[in-house]
């Protein structure tokens, strides 16, 4: 009952939150209306764009790989391929969004809401109730035997023992629970006792790895964005697949290989055949560069140079595909849930979470409502690739959320889902927009 007397009634929040604060408040609640998505039990990403101070800062709310997790263990597990089965628990690494939340708010919040107030509509939804929709009800439905088999808990996602239909409420109190531990505790509540203990045990259970200690030693980490400034007027704040990309099409225009993309018609081959391309060129960079920045230096600067650019942009043929992109040499000698929030004082909080796959390894840590992530899917079985399987490492991830600026004034806060689609879908910002 004590519980349930610290979360403030909706009415009665009247401070006006920052973006941050409303960030994380969409954020808890999608993963009551859409844990097919994501949720707690996976990781999150944001870019904020503080109006006063005109700068952009980077939070990475990504988990590592157990620390005793290594490519021999997996493989006297009976795994084969490249990468961890989706369904294996070997795939989960420890969850991030939790502290994300938290260091969302400390770092860009108002810091004149509190957790309490920040969470008390996510729980009010999970307590009592919310209505299924027609596509999230099909994603539920696809997953019914996963959820069933993966955990022994899997009846606290599903409704009488069965994914719900179209319009059925769907109520999570245990996912209520996990909110309430997150309030009470900070990010103790879930990296630490109960809630980090019920994520072992499932884990362990399956022939995982994991240990309290990598839970509680778990932190979210602040960075300065990487970003690229097309045609030194608009500065993209992004992946550095989409960063490569956009990069590269601005030397294709310059060495004359193609025409300005403002005068292409959109959507044409001509545009087309140039994205793809340069799309291609990119993917096959970071698929080789892009790692674990605590293990494997990736040479961001050298990616994003004038010059190793240039290099790239020379592959490019307009009159066909080019039949086999490898990486260059840049050194010289899903399932996804993404939002913006802006606020009456010009900030912007751009956010990204996910499960990864759907409910991602869809196993639901015993009285804690939530599915726990396979973003650890992503790594190679590979010694030696530079996202190769390690104990302690962030896996490759495709979750980003973006921003541009003109000078230092926002220009777009955006984002897409999707994937490794996801560096595809944004488009260069036009130089004419308004």
């Amino acid at each position: 009952m004590q519980a349930s007397r610290s979360i403030p009634p909706i009415g009665a929040i009247l401070t006006p939150p920052r973006s941050a604060d409303a960030a994380v408040a969409v954020s808890a609640a999608l993963n009551v209306t859409e844990p097919s998505c994501c949720g707690i039990g996976g990781d999150a990403f944001c870019l904020f764009y503080d109006a006063k101070a005109k700068t952009v800062q980077a939070m990475n709310g990504s988990g590592r790989s157990p620390a005793k997790l290594t490519i021999d263990y997996v493989r006297q597990q009976g795994i084969t391929g490249k990468t961890i089965p989706v369904t294996n628990l070997n795939s989960v690494t420890v969850p991030g969004a939790a502290a994300a939340w938290v260091d969302t708010v400390d770092k860009f919040g108002s810091r004149k809401l509190s957790m309490a107030d920040v969470l008390a509509p996510a729980i009010r939804l999970a307590e009592e109730g919310v209505p299924v929709s027609e596509i999230h009800s099909h994603a539920w439905q696809r997953s019914e035997d996963l959820i069933k088999s993966a955990s022994p808990s899997g009846d606290e996602m599903l409704l009488n023992g069965k994914a719900p239909l179209p319009g059925q409420i769907v109520r999570l109190p245990n996912l209520a629970k996990t909110f309430r531990s997150l309030v009470e505790h900070g990010k103790d509540g879930f990296y630490k006792g109960r809630v980090a203990q019920a994520i072992v045990d499932l884990i362990q259970s399956k022939g995982g790895v994991m240990e309290l200690s990598d839970l509680a030693s778990h932190e979210t980490t602040f960075v300065d964005p990487i970003k690229y400034t097309f045609h030194d007027e608009v500065t993209l704040y992004e992946g550095i697949t989409a960063l490569l990309a956009l990069g590269i099409l601005e030397s294709m225009e310059e060495q004359g290989k193609i025409r300005s993309l403002l005068e292409m018609e959109h959507n044409s081959t001509e545009y087309l055949h140039a994205l793809v391309e340069s799309l291609r060129l990119a993917f096959a960079d970071t698929q080789y560069y892009v790692s674990d920045p605590d293990f494997i230096r990736t040479p961001v600067a050298g990616l994003l140079s004038k010059e190793y650019l240039a290099t790239r942009a020379k592959l490019f043929d307009p009159t066909k595909t080019n039949p086999e992109v490898i990486h260059g040499n840049p050194v010289f000698s899903s399932d996804t849930v993404y939002f913006s929030v802006t606020d009456e004082w010009g900030n912007a909080c751009s956010y990204i979470q996910s499960n990864y796959g759907g409910f991602g390894t869809a196993a639901i840590p015993k009285g804690c409502g939530f599915t726990l992530q396979n973003r650890g899917s992503n790594f190679y079985l590979i010694p030696g690739h530079a996202n190769a399987l390690e104990g302690g490492k962030r896996p490759y991830h495709t979750i980003i959320p973006a921003m541009a600026l003109r000078g230092d004034e926002l220009f777009l806060c955006y984002g897409v889902m999707g994937g490794f689609m996801q560096a595809c879908a944004p488009l260069p910002p036009q130089s004419h927009a308004p």
